[in-house]
């Protein structure tokens, strides 16, 4: 291992594609047996890094970083001081790491306060409810809102029903399919039985597990249609009232929210970099988000993620290697109120947007990769078929189709190649968003992993000597 170590570098400087005059007229004149060859020349620094992730000096690293973060701050909420503590946190971190350009971009971000909230089931019976508000929710009339509720299994139902629904609590009990799918319910909810006249929605958590957890999230209010309070409540509490309605149990509830949202606030978009060594214009971006919701500790969702991405420059740093383009790491703010922080960022750097060459962010959870998501050309995605192939050694090759990620799809959209992590979205389900993100659903040995997959592929990709080639 330490011969290894020794003798990457020298490799890499003998890489086939040095010194070769590869475009004319602006386009490529390589054959892609010969991107194979360059690709396939950085299998020695493709182990080293691995190496080090996995087994070597540096293992363990991100997460042990990760939990002293997340057990000095806590949780994370667009427009508290705990973001702001956490960002001022990890520029000075960043700054000790030795990472280079570490600065913060300014941007205003939501301020949304849940306060104190509370349901309780008055009939059939007396019943404490576990609840938590939406983001951007309005709270309760003081003294707060005491009705009979209408239990619906869909949209369509509560169309159905719509004449039963005025002065109502409407209650979703929607069966979960699949985040994407199922969501809907939770950012739509409010608004459609606002349209039939309910005075509050609470909506069945979109969870793909539940031990009795509420899971919280953003939804968004309609113009021109009444904000009503809103908040998710337990699968199990949904089902049980769904079953209580089946029987024609007369359903009560007494909901207060406390809810409070404040004038756009102050935040950052925290930045280092790899500055490259042949092409420092060009740019392969690696990104997490650093806010959470104001419930667990936000360590899988997502400073996993973010760490995963600041452990890939750390580890390139580590060994010595500068590649030829920038590697910039981008810690979002405000991800969760809906890209915000990454929507700012992307206007003020989108004139820029030709010298990306691939973005990149992990906000899915670290646990075991299955593989890359990756969103690009075909020619794109035969090149990161071969980068993949590097991580042999480690058993995960693939390379999925719908690479995305809410801060990078602005880029995405825009053409730039772009690529996510693969790992166990049912796991990630089960605590996304709850009192249950914390640093025990996080394990040390999967984020080394996590952590190894993406400092070789930004790494590879940011030294080739060519970009990423787009549509």
């Amino acid at each position: 291992m330490k011969f290894l170590f020794f003798m990457f570098g020298v490799i890499h400087l003998l890489s086939p594609s040095s010194g070769i005059a590869i475009y004319k007229n602006g386009i490529s004149q390589r054959t892609f047996q010969e991107i194979q060859k360059e690709v396939a020349s950085y299998e020695d620094v493709a182990k080293a890094i691995i190496n080090l992730a996995v087994y070597g000096k540096y293992q363990n690293r991100s997460y042990e970083r990760l939990a002293l973060l997340v057990d000095t701050v806590g949780p994370r909420l667009s427009g508290s001081k705990n973001l702001e503590k956490a960002i001022q946190i990890m520029y000075q971190n960043l700054q000790q790491d030795g990472l280079e350009n570490v600065h913060l971009e300014p941007v205003k971000i939501p301020y949304w306060e849940r306060g104190e909230e509370s349901a309780m089931m008055l009939l059939p019976r007396i019943h404490k409810m576990a609840i938590l508000g939406l983001g951007s929710s309005v709270g309760t009339p003081s003294g707060g809102i005491t009705a009979e509720v209408l239990v619906v299994t869909s949209f369509d139902e509560l169309q159905r029903r719509a004449s039963e629904a005025k002065g109502k609590i409407v209650v979703y009990n929607q069966p979960y399919t699949s985040y994407r799918i199922t969501v809907q319910y939770r950012t739509q909810g409010a608004v459609e039985a606002a349209k039939v006249g309910a005075v509050a929605s609470l909506i069945r958590s979109v969870a793909s597990f539940s031990i009795y957890s509420p899971h919280t999230g953003v939804q968004e209010y309609q113009d021109g249609v009444p904000k009503i309070p809103t908040a998710c409540i337990t699968v199990e509490d949904a089902e049980m009232m769904s079953r209580m309605a089946s029987r024609g149990n007369k359903i009560v509830v007494h909901l207060e929210m406390g809810a409070k949202t404040y004038p756009d606030a102050d935040s950052f978009n925290t930045v280092a970099e790899i500055t490259g060594s042949k092409y420092p214009e060009q740019v392969v971006l690696v990104s997490g988000h650093l806010d959470s919701w104001d419930v667990g500790q936000g360590a899988m969702d997502d400073g996993g993620g973010a760490f995963i991405s600041w452990e890939a420059l750390s580890l390139v740093k580590d060994l010595g290697l500068r590649p030829k383009r920038t590697l910039r790491l981008v810690l979002w703010t405000a991800e969760e109120q809906g890209g915000i922080g990454a929507s700012q960022y992307y206007e003020r750097h989108k004139v820029n947007v030709s010298n990306y060459s691939l973005v990149m962010e992990s906000d899915s959870g670290t646990f075991l990769p299955m593989g890359l998501e990756f969103t690009g050309s075909d020619k794109a995605r035969a090149i990161m078929k071969e980068v993949m192939s590097l991580l042999q050694p480690l058993n995960i090759t693939d390379v999925f189709s719908d690479g995305e990620g809410t801060d990078i799809n602005f880029w995405i959209q825009a053409g730039v190649p772009g690529a996510s992590l693969r790992d166990d979205l049912y796991k990630y389900f089960s605590f996304h968003h709850s009192h249950g993100d914390t640093m025990t659903v996080m394990d040390p040995k999967q984020m080394n992993v996590a952590a190894a997959v993406w400092a070789v592929v930004a790494y590879v990709v940011a030294d080739m000597e060519e970009m990423l080639p787009r549509s």
